[in-house]
C-alpha cells in the first residue's frame, strides 16, 4: 500500500497542516492528482490539526482526465460519505471494489458548525497497468486463427471499454454455416448476439439476444465478461449478471478464419450486423486467455491491426447535470445580434417534461422558448400573451439517450433540427434577431417572466457542447463566477443514473423511470405494490374459503411474494374439507397394448403447473391423495419369477413406486393385497392372477411426499389377447398446514429464534395475533447498524420500525378499538427500495416514501426473534399465527415443541370467525381451525349458506312425524326435545322461501294430536295467509298479510315468529298481529311440505289448499331447529320422514330460472339401485367396443361378435328392468313442466327482483 498526498495535506498523524479555504460553502473542493492511473482500493480523511474545522459529510468524485467527473457510488446508490466528528479522529473507508483512476476530487457538503472546511486526506491502493487500444470508428482488430475454422464448445472474453457514443460493434465472428457471436454497443446498452446451429437447417428461432446494462456512453471505463460453456451463458456489464442458454441443439461455437475487435471490417455473410465501427478506448482484451492488445502492440502475425493506436485519447467534453425540477437554471450571457442567433446543444434525461432554453429575441418584446412536453421537443415563439406560434418534434426523447439540437432563426424564420432529422421551421412576420442573455434548463425565481416558468417544470438531466452563436462556452469561467450565473448544477459531471438497473420490479413487472425515481407496471403480473412485490391471488383454497368464495377455478400463489408465481386450480368448497384439485393432460382412461419389459409403455403426465408449484402445494396440505385404477385382461402389475415387477410409477421424487392403488410405500402389493380379498388368494393384485376377464385394481395413493404421479410405466400388454386400461386421477388435496400454523407464548421472557431474515431489497411479513396483553413484541431481526421490529406498542397502536443505514424509521397505525380485545388481528409490513408500507385489519394502510438517493440494502446478522427478544425484557404474551416472511410460512408448532414457555398451536378460534357460520350455523372448534355445524340449520356448505331447494309437483309432500311427546323414545331424541322446549313457552319461529304459478297451495303445515294446527297456504287469489287453530272448539285465527298474487313464478321468502299471543310482521314497516289466545301447540304430530291429507279439524280452505298441494319449489325451510327438507333431501340420521310424490332437490330457491330446464337436479329420491349398476356400465361397454376396433383377423372377428351378443343379451335385460323406472321419471318431470308452463312464462321473470316477506 501506499499513500499520495498534495503539498497542503498533510498525513493523518499528529502534526500540523491540512485543507481549509478561504471561504467555506458548496463551492469548494479538493482535487488529488495521482500522476497515472492508480488502483485506489480505500481512503481516510480527518481534519485541520489543532482547529475547529472538519467536514462531517462529502462527496466523493474520481475520473481519468481532470473533467468528466464520476461520483463514486456504493450499494447500487448515490450517498454523501459521512466524514469527521472532530479535528483529529480518522475515518477510514476501504472499498468494496477498487477504483481505477488518476483524478480524485473530494467535495464538501456539510462541515463543522463551529469552524469551517478542513480536511486531511490519504489514499490507499497500488499501481495499474494495462494494455490500451483506441479505436476511431473506422478501425478495427482481427485476430486470425491457426486454421481455416475454429470450433469450440469453451469461450471466455473479457474487456474494458469507454466511448461517448452509443454505437459500435466491440466484438463479432462468424462461420459458413450460419455460426456468429457479436457483442455491440446499441443505444447505450451492450447487446450480445449468438447462434450455435446451422442457419440451414434450423429457423431464425435458434438466434438469441440478450441486452445487459445503461449509459454505457458516458466516457467512464466499463467492464465486460462473457462465459460460455456449451450452451450455458454467463453475461456480466459492471456489476450485473444475466445466465441464460442459447436455443437450438448445438453445444459448439463454430467461427472461420478471424474474430475482429472494434467493428467489422467489410460487408459481412448472412449473419452479419451491419452497425458501426465501435469508437473510443478498450483495454485488458482477452479471448481464451489469449491478451489481443498486447498481440497488436508486438505487430504479432496473428493480428491484424488496422488504424488503432495504444493510447487513449481523452476528448474534453464538459458536461452540466441540473439537479432540481424547481431551482436549476444556468444563464449565459451573449452579443445582441440583430441579423439572427443560433444556438447548439446536446441533452439526455429520463423526464418527460422541462425547460431547456428560454431567450429575449429582437424586437425585445417578443421571445423563443425550447422545451420539453410529454417526451416530444416543442418550440414556441411567444409574441405576446395572447399571440404566438408552436411546432413540435421528436417523441418518446425522455429516453437517457443524449439528443442532439439546433435552434436558428434566419430572417422572418425560425427553425429547429432534432438529432439527424430534418429542420422544422415557423415563419414570423418580422425579422428575428438574437438577444442578449440565454436561460437553459429553467429560469431564476426571481426573473419576472411568466413565459419562462409557465410552460413546465425546469430542466432535470445532462447538457454538453452548448454553443451559442457558434461560439462554444467555457464551463470553468462559469464555475469560478467570471462568465453568466447558475443555481443547482453540478459543472464537469453529468449525473444522470439508470433507476432500471438493477430492475427492482420483481416477477416481472416492468420499470420506468424519471430523474429522480422508477415506476413499476405490474400489469399482466398476477402481482402489485410498488415493486409488483405483492400477489393478487390467496396462497390456498382454504384462504378462498376465508373470503367467502364458493367453489370454481381459482388461481393460488403457494408462497406468496416468493419466486414461485400463482397456478390454477379448482377448489371444491362444498363440504367442511376444502379440496384443491390440480389437473394433468391425460385423465380419460387410455389404452394400452403391446408392451412388455424390454420396451415399456410409457407416459409422461403434464400438469397445470410447475414442478415447483406442486411441490408447494403439496407440502403446504394437510392431506393429499390421487386416485389410480389398472384394469387389465391377461396383462399382470406385479407377477413376475424374479420379483421385479412388470408395471409401476413414477413420482414427485423421480423414485421408481411399485406399491398401488390403496397400498403403502415399501409394499409391494394392492389394496385387495392389503384387505385380503383378491380374486386369487395366492396373490397381492386381482391383476395378477392373470386371468383372461376383466380385473380391476384401483385405489388411492395418499402418501403425500411421492405425489403426484408424473409417470406410468406398463409392461405386460403384449401376449396374445393381453390388454389393459389405465387411469390417473387429478391431485386433491386438503387442509392448509401454514394457514393454521400458531404457537401461543405464555412467559414475557419466552420467545421463538429462527435463522437470519435475509430481505436485503424487499421485506414482507405478515401474520395474525390475538393478545390481553397491552403491548409486546412480535418480531425483531437486528444488524450491525441495521434492524427490522414489528410489536405492539399500546392497546390500540401496532408499530413497524426498521433502519437500513439512513436513519431509523417508523410507522404505526392507530385502530379506533383495542386490539387486546383477544381477538384474531391482522398485520402487514412492508418495505421495499421505494416505500415501507403497515396494515393492520382493515384499517387504512400507512405509508412511507424511501429516500431518492439512500441506502437500499437491509443488513441483518442477528438471528430472527418471534414473541420477543433478548434486548428487551418484556416479550409478547398471546398467540401468533400464520407467521410469513417473504412467502415463506415459519413453522412455530414445532419450533415451539422444543421451546419453555411457548405452546403449539392456539384454542379459540371460534371466539374471532363464529360470524362466518351463517343461518344458525354453529362454529366448532377444531385444533387447526374451526367449522361450522350446520345441523340446525335449514342450510348446508362450509359455511352454511347453501340452500337447501326441492321441486315439488302437485303430488308431493314431506312430512316429519313426531311421536307422543310422552313416549320416551321421541322424547328423548334432540330434535324432539328441541320441537317441545320451543313451544311450551308458545312460541314458533319459521322461515321457508318458495316460487310457484299456482294456485290455491299448501306451503306449510303443522298438526297436534290435540286437532289443533298451524298453516300457511296460498289463496286463490294468490295472497298469502296464515291459519292458527289452537283450540278445536273455537274459530281459527286466520291472517291476510296482503293482496298481492305471490304466485308469479318468482322467489319470495316468508319468515313468522310468535311469541305468546303476538305475531310479527315485518312489510317495510314492523306490525304486530295479535292471537285471540296464547295457547301452546303441544303434542305436535306432524310438519308436512307440499300435499296433505284432510282431517275433520281442518278447516274447508285450508283442506282445499292441501288437496291441492304445492307445485313450484321450496327452499331452506326451518321450524325452530328443525329442517324438514334438508332432512328429506340429506336422508339424515334419526329424522322420521315420508317423502310421497316425486322430489327434485334444486337450486329454484337461489336463482330464478328462465326455464323448467334450468333447475338442476342433483339428488333424487327415486330407486337408486338401478342406477348403481348403470354408472358401472359404460366402462365395460367402452372396453368392449374398443377390442372391436382391433379387428381384422376373422378369428378375431367372430371372438369379439360372440362378446358383442353376449354383452348386447346383458345390456338388453339390464334396459327392460329399467324401462319402467326411467318412464315414470319422464312422465314426472314431463307432468311438471306442463304444470309450471300452462300458468306462467317463466321466461319474462328473470329480470324480476326476489321479495322477502316477514311474518
Amino acid at each position: 500500500p501506499w499513500n499520495y498526498y498534495i503539498t497542503s495535506v498533510s498525513t493523518l498523524f499528529p502534526g500540523a497542516g491540512g485543507w481549509s479555504p478561504l471561504e467555506s460553502d458548496k463551492h469548494q473542493w479538493l482535487q488529488i492528482d495521482l500522476r497515472e492511473r492508480m488502483e485506489v482500493s480505500g481512503i481516510a480523511v480527518q481534519g485541520r490539526h489543532g482547529s475547529s474545522d472538519w467536514v462531517t459529510s462529502f462527496l466523493l468524485m474520481f475520473s481519468d482526465t481532470d473533467s468528466g467527473w464520476k461520483q463514486y457510488q456504493q450499494d447500487d446508490s448515490l450517498w454523501d460519505l459521512p466524514g469527521n466528528s472532530d479535528a483529529d479522529g480518522v475515518v477510514h473507508y476501504k472499498f468494496p471494489q477498487s477504483i481505477k483512476t488518476r483524478f480524485l476530487k473530494f467535495i464538501p457538503l456539510e462541515w463543522s458548525p463551529g469552524g469551517g472546511i478542513g480536511m486531511r486526506v490519504e489514499v490507499y491502493g497500488c499501481t495499474y497497468k494495462s494494455d490500451v487500444a483506441d479505436f476511431d470508428g473506422r478501425s478495427s482488430l482481427l485476430y486470425r486463427f491457426n486454421q481455416k475454422s475454429m470450433s469450440t464448445v469453451k469461450d471466455v472474453i473479457s474487456l474494458k471499454f469507454k466511448s461517448k457514443h452509443s454505437e459500435g460493434v466491440l466484438v463479432h465472428g462468424e462461420g459458413q454455416r450460419g455460426d456468429y457471436i457479436t457483442l455491440e454497443l446499441h443505444r447505450g446498452t451492450l447487446a450480445l448476439h449468438i447462434n450455435l446451429d446451422d442457419a440451414k437447417l434450423q429457423s431464425s428461432a435458434s438466434h438469441l439476444s440478450v441486452t445487459l446494462g445503461s449509459l454505457l456512453d458516458d466516457q467512464h471505463w466499463h467492464s465486460v465478461l462473457i462465459e460460455r460453456f456449451n450452451k450455458q451463458i454467463n453475461f456480466t456489464v459492471d456489476k450485473h449478471t444475466q445466465h441464460f442458454r442459447t436455443k437450438g441443439s448445438c453445444d459448439s461455437l463454430e467461427i472461420d478464419y478471424e474474430l475482429s475487435f472494434g467493428g467489422i471490417p467489410l460487408p459481412g455473410k448472412p449473419g452479419t450486423f451491419l452497425r458501426k465501427n465501435f469508437h473510443g478506448c478498450i483495454e485488458n482484451l482477452y479471448y481464451n486467455g489469449v491478451n489481443i492488445i498486447d498481440l497488436a502492440k508486438r505487430r504479432k502475425p496473428q493480428i491484424y491491426t488496422g488504424n488503432v493506436t495504444f493510447s487513449c485519447s481523452n476528448p474534453r467534453i464538459t458536461p452540466v447535470t441540473f439537479l432540481s425540477h424547481a431551482s436549476s437554471y444556468l444563464l449565459l450571457p451573449s452579443e445582441s445580434l440583430p441579423e439572427g442567433l443560433t444556438v447548439r446543444f446536446q441533452f439526455r434525461t429520463w423526464n418527460r417534461d422541462g425547460l431547456l432554453l428560454h431567450t429575449h429575441v429582437l424586437p425585445k418584446s417578443e421571445s423563443l422558448l425550447l422545451y420539453l412536453s410529454s417526451g416530444r421537443l416543442k418550440l414556441t415563439h411567444q409574441k405576446s400573451v395572447l399571440d404566438k406560434m408552436e411546432i413540435t418534434t421528436g417523441h418518446g426523447l425522455g429516453d437517457g439517450l443524449w439528443h442532439t439540437v439546433s435552434l436558428s432563426t434566419r430572417g422572418f424564420q425560425v427553425s429547429v433540427r432534432l438529432d439527424n432529422d430534418m429542420p422544422n421551421v415557423l415563419e414570423s412576420n418580422s425579422v428575428i434577431g438574437s438577444g442578449d442573455s440565454f436561460f437553459f434548463g429553467g429560469c431564476p425565481a426571481t426573473l419576472n417572466d411568466l413565459n419562462c416558468r409557465s410552460p413546465t417544470l425546469a430542466f432535470q438531466g445532462c447538457m454538453r457542447l452548448i454553443f451559442i452563436n457558434n461560439q462554444p462556452i467555457n464551463f470553468f469561467q462559469v464555475q469560478q463566477g467570471l462568465l453568466g450565473n447558475f443555481s443547482d448544477i453540478q459543472i464537469d459531471v453529468c449525473g444522470i443514473r439508470d433507476r432500471c438497473l438493477p430492475n427492482y420490479c420483481e416477477h416481472g413487472g416492468q420499470c420506468s423511470q424519471s430523474w429522480s425515481t422508477f415506476h413499476c407496471d405490474c400489469s399482466g403480473t398476477g402481482y402489485t405494490g410498488a415493486t409488483c412485490h405483492n400477489s393478487i391471488y390467496e396462497p390456498s383454497c382454504e384462504a378462498y374459503r376465508h373470503t367467502g368464495s364458493t367453489s370454481g377455478y381459482f388461481s393460488i400463489d403457494s408462497d406468496g411474494s416468493g419466486p414461485l408465481g400463482p397456478t390454477l386450480v379448482y377448489c371444491n368448497i362444498t363440504e367442511d374439507k376444502i379440496w384443491t384439485v390440480m389437473n394433468h393432460h391425460n385423465m380419460a382412461f387410455t389404452r394400452v397394448q403391446g408392451s412388455n419389459p424390454e420396451r415399456p409403455y410409457t407416459m409422461q403426465f403434464n400438469y397445470s403447473t410447475s414442478r415447483e408449484q406442486l411441490q408447494a402445494v403439496v407440502s403446504a396440505a394437510e392431506h393429499c391423495e390421487q386416485e389410480i385404477m389398472y384394469r387389465c385382461w391377461k396383462s399382470r402389475l406385479l407377477n413376475t419369477q424374479d420379483g421385479s415387477p412388470f408395471s409401476w410409477w413414477i413420482g414427485r421424487t423421480s423414485e421408481k413406486q411399485t406399491y398401488w392403488s390403496g397400498s403403502s410405500p415399501g409394499i409391494l402389493q394392492c389394496e385387495c393385497g392389503l384387505e385380503e380379498n383378491c380374486m386369487d388368494m395366492n396373490y397381492f393384485c386381482n391383476c395378477d392372477a392373470d386371468r383372461e376377464e376383466w380385473a380391476t385394481d384401483a385405489g388411492l395413493l395418499t402418501y403425500k411426499e411421492h405425489l403426484p404421479v408424473s409417470q406410468i410405466v406398463i409392461g405386460d400388454t403384449d401376449r396374445p389377447d393381453s390388454e389393459a386400461f389405465y387411469r390417473v386421477g387429478p391431485l386433491k388435496c386438503y387442509g392448509d398446514r401454514n394457514f393454521w400454523n400458531s404457537a401461543s407464548f405464555n412467559k414475557e421472557a419466552s420467545y421463538l429464534n429462527f435463522p437470519t431474515f435475509h430481505a436485503e431489497l424487499s421485506a414482507d411479513i405478515s401474520f395474525y395475533f390475538k393478545t390481553t396483553s397491552d403491548s409486546g413484541i412480535f418480531l425483531e431481526n437486528l444488524g450491525t447498524k441495521d434492524f427490522i421490529r414489528i410489536e405492539l406498542s399500546s392497546p390500540v397502536e401496532v408499530t413497524f420500525s426498521f433502519d437500513v443505514g439512513n436513519g431509523a424509521v417508523q410507522l404505526t397505525v392507530k385502530s379506533p378499538n383495542p386490539l387486546n380485545d383477544k381477538q384474531w388481528h391482522y398485520v402487514k409490513a412492508e418495505r421495499n427500495t421505494k416505500e415501507a408500507s403497515l396494515q393492520v385489519d382493515q384499517l387504512p394502510i400507512k405509508f412511507k416514501e424511501a429516500p431518492a438517493d439512500g441506502h437500499l440494502r437491509l443488513q441483518l446478522t442477528s438471528q430472527l426473534f418471534v414473541g420477543g427478544t433478548i434486548s428487551r425484557q418484556k416479550g409478547f404474551l398471546g398467540c401468533i399465527r400464520s407467521l410469513m416472511l417473504n412467502g415463506l410460512t415459519l413453522n412455530l408448532e414445532e419450533r415451539a415443541k422444543m421451546t419453555p414457555g411457548v405452546r403449539p398451536g392456539c384454542p379459540g378460534h371460534c371466539s374471532s370467525y363464529s360470524s362466518f357460520c351463517q343461518n344458525g350455523g354453529k362454529c366448532t372448534e377444531k385444533y387447526n381451525g374451526y367449522s361450522c355445524d350446520c345441523t340446525y340449520s335449514a342450510y348446508v356448505g362450509p359455511f352454511c349458506k347453501k340452500e337447501v331447494s326441492a321441486l315439488f309437483e302437485a303430488d308431493s309432500s314431506v312430512t316429519l312425524t313426531f311421536q307422543e311427546p310422552s313416549l320416551d323414545k321421541w322424547n328423548k331424541s334432540t330434535q324432539s326435545s328441541l320441537i317441545f322446549s320451543e313451544t311450551s313457552k308458545s312460541r314458533e319461529s319459521i322461515s321457508f322461501s318458495f316460487l310457484t304459478a299456482r294456485t290455491p297451495a299448501m306451503l306449510f303445515f303443522l298438526n297436534t294430536y290435540h286437532q289443533e294446527y298451524m298453516a300457511v297456504i296460498l289463496s286463490r287469489n294468490g295472497s298469502l295467509q296464515i291459519w292458527y287453530r289452537l283450540n278445536k272448539l273455537k274459530e281459527p285465527d286466520v291472517f291476510f298479510t296482503n293482496t298481492v298474487n305471490l304466485a308469479n313464478a318468482q322467489v319470495h321468502q316468508v319468515r313468522i315468529n310468535r311469541e305468546g299471543r303476538d305475531i310479527y310482521i315485518d312489510q317495510n314497516v314492523n306490525t304486530r298481529y295479535t292471537l285471540s289466545s296464547d295457547s301452546e301447540l303441544t303434542a305436535i304430530n306432524s310438519l308436512t311440505l307440499g300435499k296433505t291429507t284432510g282431517s275433520p279439524s281442518m278447516d274447508r280452505e285450508v283442506m282445499f289448499a292441501g288437496m291441492q298441494g304445492f307445485i313450484g319449489c321450496l327452499s331452506s325451510v326451518q321450524f325452530n331447529q328443525i329442517a324438514p327438507l334438508k332432512a328429506a333431501l340429506h336422508q339424515q340420521a334419526g329424522a322420521l320422514v315420508t317423502v310421497k310424490g316425486h322430489l327434485l332437490e334444486s337450486n329454484c330457491g337461489s336463482s330464478i330460472p328462465a326455464d323448467l330446464n334450468t333447475f338442476t337436479t342433483t339428488h333424487s329420491l327415486s330407486d337408486h339401485s338401478e342406477k348403481a349398476d348403470n354408472e358401472r356400465e359404460p366402462l365395460m361397454n367402452a372396453i368392449q367396443s374398443d377390442s372391436a376396433v382391433i379387428g381384422g383377423v376373422i378369428a378375431v372377428v367372430i371372438f369379439i361378435t360372440f362378446c358383442i351378443i353376449a354383452v348386447m343379451t346383458r345390456f338388453l335385460h339390464l334396459q327392460r328392468n329399467m324401462h319402467q323406472a326411467v318412464s315414470k321419471d319422464k312422465e314426472h318431470r314431463e307432468g311438471l313442466e306442463r304444470a309450471l308452463r300452462n300458468d306462467v312464462d317463466l321466461q319474462s321473470t328473470v329480470g324480476c327482483n326476489k321479495k322477502e316477506y316477514f311474518i
